[in-house]
Formats: structure tokens, C-alpha cells, sequence
């Protein structure tokens, strides 16, 4: 991916992020009476302010730049307990943090291992809202994936968590690189359906051991990439005819889990395809976690579009801008 893409993304992920902040916990009346007409049309404030979800994704980025090269699980954990421990002690930490990250910091913090702090029963979506700066590294597919599924493990445990992650690296992957939105749903499906039993036990250790029910390694991913597929039957309904009017979360979920934060930001992005201020504009006005979906979805349209999408002005006003291009210029 070349560098436009790579600032296009994650630049799109925090432009994304500022918008939906605003509308995150209103449903639509709600949206539509602080934003009147239409919703939020652009980012406010000087500087338009993130939440948690650009800022963990900072703390991805910068742990994948300060590991020692090549990237290897051990060492890349400890630089993501690192930088996952500054953030959770940062006072900028207050942007209504997700509770599964904030246990499993608490948990580290305390002196256990991230296979004992990572929550095993939880799949939020801040194991997935956090992944860009992993689907924009030129990395094998199954690097990739065991980097994906490894930072979102760090405090969501559970598979769907894990294999969500990995889809929306994916997806990033894929349309930063010149995949096109045409087809991209299948392209989603039959990657899951290719990762189904695969357990990165290299990145991963012995996390499956937590989910006891689950009785062997390929059982405990293999549910959650069925969750996904799941969901990913909710967008290819939706996408037979698409209702640009009615709220994205009706279709394809509220986002608050994370398979369901990966696909409603997909919807919302091959609504609007070619048309990348309106993707965010369109996830910024639904009922669900709106600053998470939208986060996703400009990091997708980000990605296949690259930075020309985003007007200069909402770029130079963005919150830890400096942070984020110094991470796109080393990653």
C-alpha cells in the first residue's frame, strides 16, 4: 500500500471517528435534533477531537513501529501491553473508554500476562475499531492476521473479537492495495470461509484454553468466524436493495459487538462507494456505536480512495494529526 492510501486510511479512521463522536449513544431523532437537517456534516473545533478509538489506534501503530524487526509475537505483545498501559494512564484517556479494555489494562497493570487479562467473554468492538495501522502494513496475509487477532486478544478474548479484527484488516488490506468494491462482499466471505479452523497459536498461545467450552483450538475460531458469517448474511440482504433512508443499524446490527461494528461500516461504505464524505457523514447518523462504525468506515472508503478524499481543511484540524502522519510515514 503506498503512502496516499496509508494517510488516506487512517486519516479517514480519525475523520471518521471526530463525526460519529458527536451522535455516539443518540438514536436517530436524537441525531437529526442536535444536527439538523441531516446530521453532522463536518467536523467542529479546532481540534476536532476523537475518542478512544483513534487513540488505541495510535497505541497499535506506535507499538508496531517501536518492535524490533522482523515483527514476532513476544516482543510485539510487550510493546502493545506498553503502549495500551500509557494510553489507559493518559488524562486524554476520558473520551468514555470501553469497560473490556479498561479491565484487561487494569489487569496488566496489577502484573498478570495479557492471556490472563484479556477478557475472554467480551467481543466489543474496541477489538476491531483499533486494527488500521495492521491492515495498512506490507505484511504476509497470515502475518497480517496473527497481528490482527493478537492486538485485539491483548483485551477482547473472545473469538468473534479476534476474527472480526481480522476481517476489518482485511478489508483495508485489500482496498488499499486496488481491490474494488465490486464484489468485495464475496472477497470478505471467502476469506472467512478460508480462515475458519485456523488458530495462529504463534501469536495467539494458549487463549483458547479460557473459552472452556470450546473443546479444541479450531472449535474456539472457528465460532467466531461463524458469528461473522452470520452477519455477513445480514449485509448481503441488505445490499440486494438498498435503503439509503432507513438507519444502517437496523440492517446489520448497532455495533456495540464487533462483528457487527465491522458490518454495518462495510454497508455504509458500498453505499456510498464512490463517495467517501458521505460514507462518514452516513455512519455519523445511526443509532448504534456511531463513533466506532464510522471510525471503520472512513478507514475503508480511506483506503481505497487515499488522502485526496478528505478535504485539507478537516486534515489539518484533526486531533493528534502530527501523531498519525508521523505513524503513516513509519509504518
Amino acid at each position: 500500500m503506498d503512502q496516499q492510501h496509508i494517510s488516506g486510511c487512517l486519516i479517514g479512521m480519525a475523520l471518521g471517528d471526530t463525526l460519529g463522536a458527536e451522535t455516539e449513544f443518540l438514536n436517530i431523532k436524537g441525531i437529526l435534533e442536535k444536527f439538523p437537517p441531516y446530521g453532522p456534516q463536518a467536523p467542529e473545533g479546532n481540534p476536532a477531537l476523537v475518542t478512544d478509538d483513534t487513540q488505541m489506534a495510535i497505541a497499535v501503530g506506535e507499538a508496531i513501529i517501536a518492535a524490533p524487526k522482523p515483527l514476532e509475537p513476544n516482543s510485539l505483545a510487550q510493546e502493545f501491553r506498553r503502549t495500551f498501559l500509557a494510553w489507559y494512564n493518559d488524562p486524554e484517556n476520558n473520551r468514555a473508554p470501553g469497560n473490556t479494555c479498561l479491565t484487561a489494562c487494569e489487569e496488566m497493570l496489577e502484573g498478570k500476562s495479557w492471556l490472563e487479562a484479556s477478557q475472554i467473554s467480551s467481543k466489543g468492538c474496541g477489538a476491531n475499531m483499533r486494527v488500521m495501522p495492521v491492515g495498512v502494513l506490507d505484511v504476509d496475509t497470515t502475518t497480517r492476521a496473527g497481528i490482527a487477532q493478537l492486538q485485539a486478544a491483548m483485551t477482547h478474548g473472545h473469538p468473534t473479537g479476534l476474527a472480526a479484527a481480522d476481517l476489518t484488516a482485511f478489508v483495508i488490506a485489500d482496498l488499499g492495495n486496488g481491490g474494488t468494491p465490486h464484489d468485495l462482499p464475496k472477497r470478505v466471505r471467502d476469506y472467512a470461509l478460508s480462515q475458519r479452523e485456523v488458530y495462529h497459536a504463534d501469536w495467539l498461545g494458549e487463549l483458547w484454553y479460557k473459552a472452556f467450552m470450546l473443546p479444541t483450538p479450531q472449535a474456539y475460531i472457528a465460532h467466531g468466524w461463524d458469528e461473522c458469517l452470520g452477519v455477513l448474511d445480514r449485509l448481503d440482504m441488505a445490499l440486494e436493495k438498498i435503503d439509503r433512508e432507513s438507519d444502517p443499524c437496523l440492517a446489520t446490527g448497532a455495533g456495540w459487538v464487533a462483528e457487527q461494528a465491522f458490518t454495518t461500516a462495510l454497508f455504509c461504505f458500498l453505499m456510498y462507494p464512490d463517495d467517501p464524505i458521505a460514507v462518514i457523514r452516513r455512519t455519523a447518523v445511526t443509532s448504534g456505536d456511531s463513533d466506532s462504525i464510522a471510525c471503520i468506515a472512513g478507514a475503508f472508503a480511506g483506503a481505497y480512495h487515499g488522502i485526496e478524499a478528505w478535504p485539507t481543511d478537516w486534515v489539518e484540524r484533526i486531533e493528534y494529526r502530527d501523531r498519525i502522519l508521523a505513524m503513516v510515514e513509519a509504518l
